[in-house]
């Protein structure tokens, strides 16, 4: 069985849309959305409705982790637009759901990013998505399961969770062939971007979990730009299966 694994499209819609040729199921690890884009500061949400300029600010900010003057900045932008800010947000959202959604190749079957909002998914999903969370599912004879979502960090994106919340799904997916998680197990050549200069959040339960089990294969995403994009853990190993929105091809695995 041939499955193609994407993980943080972040908005990239046509080439979704193809991600699945040739494959006998896909697999998407989250961060559908494209919020801010720190490639092309002119792209995403946050420079749809306030400009490049205000969005050059904000991302120069929270690199220099600024936080503090970065939500004080936020504050004021979204207080500059008319009535509450969340229909702005929401409408921005749900026409990029509307066309990511319709490029989603079937089968699939989906967990949720950090940057993920995920009572809007079932307003979208097709005939053939399959959404999982601290769920498992058996696939070519081998059992998957899947975790999604983040851990709390300062830059408080819309779905990431308390450290025992997200450890209670893992637990809940238990011993498996094949981990598909949006975070990486917390190990720090799997969580260090090095084109962003910082680490990333990973889970200590996913890595208890491998360590613990050793299922075949440890899939995730997240980190964009890894210092290491798959490294062995025991018999598992971990793979980072690439940034979807910078590559355009899925990873391919064979099971």
């Amino acid at each position: 069985m041939r499955i193609h694994v994407v993980s943080d499209v972040h908005g990239r819609a046509e080439a979704l849309r193809h991600a699945g040729d040739g494959a006998d199921a896909t697999i998407c690890l989250g961060d559908l959305i494209l919020f801010i884009d720190y490639s092309d500061h002119g792209q995403g949400i946050f420079a749809e409705l306030f400009g490049q300029d205000n969005a050059d600010r904000f991302i120069e900010l929270r690199t220099q982790k600024r936080f503090g003057e970065a939500r004080d900045f936020s504050r004021r932008m979204w207080a500059s637009l008319e009535g509450d800010a969340w229909p702005h947000i929401e409408r921005a959202v749900r026409r990029q759901y509307a066309e990511l959604f319709d490029a989603m190749p079937t089968p699939a079957y989906l967990t949720y990013g950090n940057v993920d909002l995920p009572h809007m998914w079932r307003d979208y999903l097709r005939d053939g998505h399959h959404v999982l969370d601290g769920e498992t599912v058996e696939l070519g004879g081998l059992r998957f399961g899947f975790v999604g979502g983040g851990l709390r960090t300062e830059y408080r994106t819309p779905y990431e969770l308390d450290d025992d919340e997200f450890a209670a799904k893992v637990e809940a997916v238990g011993e498996v062939d094949v981990l598909c998680t949006h975070i990486p197990p917390a190990v720090p050549d799997l969580l260090y971007d090095t084109v962003a200069h910082r680490f990333e959040r990973g889970s200590e339960a996913v890595l208890d979990l491998i360590r613990r089990t050793q299922p075949r294969y440890a899939l995730f995403g997240h980190v964009h730009q890894p210092l290491a994009g798959r490294m062995r853990i025991g018999r598992t190993e971990c793979v980072n299966v690439g940034h979807f929105r910078g590559r355009g091809v899925p990873y391919v695995l064979t099971v």
